[in-house]
């Protein structure tokens, strides 16, 4: 699987092709999936740009993006920034979603925020998967530690902004822990900024899940500009062959 991150925190300051409308993101959805992506990680946004978790916000993104792109698995972040640091008000923002119409496949949820255990327990109830954020080694024992690690859809294991030298041995040491817990669970290795492409090079040699797209870099692997998401699942897909 090659995940496409559309968006992020990141506005069209940071560069013009990011989308941020329901009706952005599901044209990149489309153009995504075109390049090669099994699924998209989307941050929804209010009408003045601000990310949203906002029962009605999420629910006209995803199901821009479901129309645009039928079958395609939809993610949206949950990222407590969102919510001011508010751990109660992201869980109220969610519990909103029994009642929309529509509501995204899986969701990202980081062990490192509090309130993870209660949120994935609220999830599971929707019927939304958790793709489980473990930064570091610390997080890895806290999802292991818990009731949620079998259950989670898939872990997200997440180099954020690290330089390679320490991303690549930091992620080999999450991945061997996870791998003696013996979880039945898919996983899914990134990095963002300069880490990005060659962490995407680990995952891929070792087989295993993968994102790519403007949340993470805006630079091809030589580090040249791109034109946006498509240009990047493009890339990590001819990487992909290369290496299978």
């Amino acid at each position: 699987m090659i995940q496409a991150c559309l968006n992020g925190r990141r506005t069209t300051r940071d560069h013009p092709a990011v989308p941020l409308t329901a009706r952005q993101l599901a044209r990149d959805a489309e153009l995504a999936r075109a390049a090669g992506a099994s699924g998209v990680h989307l941050h929804p946004r209010d009408r003045h740009g601000g990310e949203s978790l906002d029962a009605a916000v999420v629910s006209e993104a995803v199901r821009a993006v479901r129309r645009a792109c039928p079958g395609l698995e939809v993610s949206v972040s949950t990222g407590l920034w969102m919510c001011e640091g508010d751990a109660s008000a992201r869980e109220a923002a969610v519990a909103g979603w029994a009642d929309a119409e529509h509501r995204p496949d899986v969701v990202s949820l980081n062990l490192d925020e509090p309130g993870f255990g209660r949120m994935a327990g609220a999830l599971g109830e929707l019927g939304v998967g958790v793709e489980a954020g473990v930064w570091s080694s610390a997080d890895a024992e806290r999802l292991l530690d818990g009731p949620h690690a079998a259950t989670c859809h898939r872990i997200l294991v997440e180099m954020i902004d690290l330089p390679t030298e320490r991303a690549l041995p930091e992620a080999d040491g999450i991945l061997d822990r996870l791998a003696r817990a013996r979880l039945d669970v898919p996983v899914l290795l990134h990095g963002e900024g300069e880490c990005t492409w060659p962490v995407l090079d680990h995952a891929l040699a070792l087989g295993l899940q993968t994102r790519i797209g403007l949340e993470d870099t805006l630079t091809d692997p030589e580090g040249r500009d791109v034109d946006g998401n498509a240009a990047l699942v493009r890339h990590a897909v001819t990487r992909r062959a290369r290496v299978h």
